[in-house]
């Protein structure tokens, strides 16, 4: 399931890349977009390891920018900083500065309940709670003293229709969560996200563990929820990258070496290493 570009030359991966945005939707550059979070000399730490130095990114709004890189190269690190997912490590030291639309989300008095409703988070394995379909749906509404029934009805309905998965499922909420297929319980977990009215939405390899179709359901959603969410999506697989995301940054040992247009990250990169990576000369 999970492929990359290391079966592929260069001018494959250059073609695909062609194949798959060219026609579909105008590339945003980082030049004229409004950057939604702004991460400067971000460095981490887990105890005495150090696993991301210095980096810095402006992650645009209404788009998806995809973190790419190897295996243990700080991606999920990072994608977990920008809503201190990290904040449950034991040890965890973090320098630098997250600015969500200006505001230091690491500030003294920042209420983290709140920031983690702004942006949503979407795991790499689905986990529907042990509930009904509409239960998972409203765990968030209910959790934030929501009781109105016409407007927790209105949430289920809004929800799993941005999620792709209205039409099968309407006449069966009230079953567990758990019947439902792999593909089909990571949709119920992105209207679970989508269900708190986030802002940001931040996917750590949300297909690795799905077949291709659920995979292409999901990267089918991605391009419609864009025009309404800053997405930010951590994935192995270039192909991904290339088909969804407007935005890339590689990432290599914890260091940030370049990011960019998508476009120009998978034909033009600047760094050596980014070209080794997207031609699979490693990783």
């Amino acid at each position: 399931m999970e492929s990359n570009l290391s079966q592929s030359a260069g001018p494959s991966a250059l073609s695909l890349l062609e194949g798959s945005r060219q026609g579909a939707r105008p590339v945003n550059n980082m030049e004229t977009t409004t950057v939604r979070i702004g991460v400067h000399s971000l460095n981490f730490y887990y105890g005495r390891m150090q696993a991301l130095y210095n980096v810095s990114l402006g992650i645009g709004a209404n788009q998806v920018t995809a973190l790419i890189g190897p295996s243990g190269c700080g991606k999920s690190t990072f994608l977990r900083t920008l809503n201190r997912m990290n904040d449950t490590v034991a040890g965890r030291r973090i320098e630098g500065s997250v600015l969500l639309d200006g505001e230091d989300i690491y500030a003294r008095g920042i209420d983290v309940v709140a920031l983690r409703r702004r942006v949503g988070m979407v795991f790499q394995r689905p986990n529907p709670f042990p509930m009904s379909i509409r239960d998972n749906v409203l765990y968030g509404p209910r959790l934030h003293g929501e009781r109105n029934k016409d407007t927790l009805n209105s949430i289920v309905e809004r929800t799993l229709k941005q999620a792709a998965l209205w039409d099968e499922v309407k006449d069966v909420l009230h079953r567990s969560a758990l019947d439902l297929s792999g593909g089909q319980q990571q949709r119920l977990c992105i209207a679970r996200v989508l269900a708190v009215d986030p802002e940001v939405i931040l996917m750590d390899e949300p297909c690795s563990a799905l077949d291709p179709n659920s995979t292409y359901h999901i990267e089918q959603l991605l391009a419609e929820m864009e025009a309404r969410y800053t997405i930010v999506i951590v994935t192995h697989n270039l192909q991904q990258a290339a088909r969804v995301s407007a935005q890339t940054a590689f990432f290599l040992k914890g260091e940030l070496v370049e990011s960019g247009d998508t476009g120009t990250i998978f034909s033009m990169p600047k760094d050596k290493r980014t070209e080794d990576y997207v031609q699979g000369r490693f990783g």
